[in-house]
């Protein structure tokens, strides 16, 4: 029986560990993609630049898609670290960040920057797998639908 029960041991370990890491796989993807919201709109003429020369975003003008990713990188991570409609809005960014690596695939594969994104999104599927934790909106909405 020590054997399972060093099992059950390590198990509980790792639940109570998991909406802990939950919370910092939200707060570091939401660092990443907040920031770069913010060179966005910091220089925005040079990001008007850069849709409409250097990334090649399919199917929209260039002016759409610049205010789409911009908007989408200011709004979903803070509501990625509120965890609110964390699942919902964790595909939203991984869309987005999807949208990136295919658009500007070539300069970003020049520098090495595929697999950053690549690691943005496996955190992202964590929070789309397993929702935010315990320490979230939605945990604390679930909890006040279920009283």
């Amino acid at each position: 029986m020590p054997l399972a029960s060093t099992f059950s041991a390590i198990n509980h370990l790792l639940n109570l560990l998991q909406s802990p890491l939950l919370l910092v796989f939200r707060l570091y993807v939401a660092y990443v993609f907040f920031l770069s919201g913010l060179q966005k709109i910091n220089n925005w003429e040079m990001t008007l630049t850069l849709f409409e020369y250097e990334y090649a975003v399919p199917l929209i003008p260039y002016e759409l898609a610049a205010y789409l990713a911009t908007a989408g990188e200011l709004f979903l991570p803070v509501v990625l670290v509120l965890g609110f409609g964390t699942r919902l809005f964790a595909i939203a960014l991984s869309i987005l960040n999807i949208v990136a690596v295919v658009s500007y695939y070539d300069a970003l594969a020049k520098v090495g920057q595929v697999t950053p994104h690549i690691f943005w999104g496996a955190l992202l599927l964590t929070n789309i797998s397993f929702g935010a934790g315990f320490f979230s909106l939605d945990h604390w909405l679930k909890s006040r639908q279920q009283d």
